[in-house]
C-alpha cells in the first residue's frame, strides 16, 4: 500500500496552488528545467506516445520572438516571467513508438490516420502539460498557464518546418502574491461527479 502524501504536499500541488501573474526576479536555472522534464516524462500517455514538445522561452531574444503572438493581457506578465513554456504536440509522435512502445507495432495504429493522430497528439500533449505544472509545483515553482495568444504566430516563430503545433503557454517562476485574483470556487462532488 502506498502512503497518502502529507497535507503540506497536497496543499502545494493542489489546494494552495494558484495561477500566478507575477514572479520574483529570480532565475529558473537550466538544471531545474531539466529536473522538471525528468519528472513530467514519467506521466502516463496513450501507448506511451509522449507527443508533447516543450520550448522553455528564457532569453530576451526568444521572448521577443514570442512577443508578437501574445494577447495584450498576457504580454507584460509573460515578458517579465523568468520562463514561458510553450506546450506543443508533435503530429509525428508515432514515429517514436518503435522506441517508446517496442513490444508491438503501435506505429501502424496511427500512420495514415490523421483523425486519430490529431486527437491522440492533442489529448496526450495537453495531459503532459498538466504533468509539467504538477512537476513544477513539486519542485517549488509556481505556474501561470494561459491561452490568449496566436497559435499560428507561435508555430511560425518556434516550430516552422516541423510537425509540432502549439497548444498553450505556462509562465514559470517563483510567484509573488501581487496580481493574484481572489480564489474562485470549484464545483462540489455532487455537481461534477457521479458514482455509477
Amino acid at each position: 500500500m502506498k502512503a497518502t502524501l502529507d497535507p503540506q504536499a497536497l496543499d502545494q500541488l493542489f489546494r494552495e496552488a494558484r495561477t500566478y501573474n507575477a514572479f520574483a526576479e529570480r532565475e529558473v536555472d537550466d538544471a531545474t528545467l531539466m529536473a522538471l522534464y525528468d519528472l513530467l516524462k514519467w506521466g502516463a500517455t496513450s501507448a506511451n506516445a509522449s507527443p508533447a514538445r516543450f520550448v522553455f522561452v528564457k532569453s530576451a531574444e526568444a521572448k521577443q520572438k514570442l512577443r508578437p503572438a501574445l494577447s495584450e493581457g498576457n504580454l507584460e506578465k509573460t515578458l517579465k516571467a523568468p520562463v514561458c513554456v510553450i506546450v506543443g504536440h508533435d503530429l509525428a509522435f508515432y514515429e517514436q513508438l518503435p522506441k517508446l512502445f517496442p513490444h508491438t507495432d503501435a506505429r501502424s495504429w496511427f500512420a495514415g490516420n490523421d483523425a486519430v493522430i490529431q486527437t491522440t497528439a492533442f489529448r496526450n500533449g495537453t495531459l503532459q502539460g498538466a504533468y509539467l505544472m504538477l512537476a513544477a509545483r513539486a519542485l517549488g515553482l509556481d505556474c501561470g498557464p494561459m491561452s490568449g495568444f496566436d497559435n499560428a504566430k507561435v508555430d511560425e516563430a518556434f516550430f516552422a518546418g516541423t510537425t509540432v503545433k502549439s497548444n498553450f503557454l505556462i509562465n514559470l517562476g517563483y510567484g509573488v502574491p501581487e496580481g493574484l485574483f481572489p480564489r474562485n470556487p470549484r464545483l462540489a462532488f455532487e455537481e461534477a461527479c457521479r458514482i455509477a
